[in-house]
């Protein structure tokens, strides 16, 4: 696996890692890994996702109506 060094990192940045890190209950070399991996392979949402595979079958239309009828809310008491 490789390693990086970063130099020059401004020690406000640094303890602004450390404080982001220890919120995540990690350690500040987790967190960085973290932040690079979705920084570089961001999470495709499935919304998106779905709208991709749309438009790989040539696109899909629907006809969506809004109902105005209330909704019983069930008592779970």
């Amino acid at each position: 696996m490789a390693a990086v060094t970063i130099r020059n990192l401004p020690d406000e940045t640094h303890r602004a890692l450390k404080l982001r890190a220890a919120r995540n209950d990690r350690s500040t070399e987790a967190e960085i890994r973290s932040i690079l991996e979705e920084a570089v392979r961001p999470r495709v949402h499935l919304g998106t996702a779905l709208r991709a595979v749309g438009r790989g079958l040539g696109g899909v239309t629907l006809k969506l109506v809004r109902s105005r009828t209330p909704v019983d809310v069930p008592d779970l008491r």
